[in-house]
């Protein structure tokens, strides 16, 4: 069973910013390229999108909590791979 995903008001303000539907976010949960390790014990799941990354950051216990997100040049963290 999938854990539930809950996105902060933070991160959904990120994601209108930079014109991100729901459903690339939680992919990018669900179907990760990678994942590596954040800062303050969070993880951060990247989704490359032709020359985009998509980085979601977010804390992972009982459910998924979405801190926020957004698109990066991905030729910037392709090497991480």
């Amino acid at each position: 069973m999938e854990k539930p995903i809950k996105i902060t008001l933070h991160a959904r303000r990120r994601m209108f910013k930079y014109g991100l539907e729901e459903d690339a976010v939680v992919q990018a949960l669900r179907a990760p390229d990678y994942i590596t390790e954040g800062g303050l014990g969070r993880k951060i799941a990247h989704r490359f999108m032709d020359d985009l990354v998509l980085r979601v950051i977010y804390e992972d216990n009982d459910e998924i909590v979405v801190v926020t997100v957004y698109p990066a040049r991905r030729r910037r963290y392709a090497e991480t791979v």
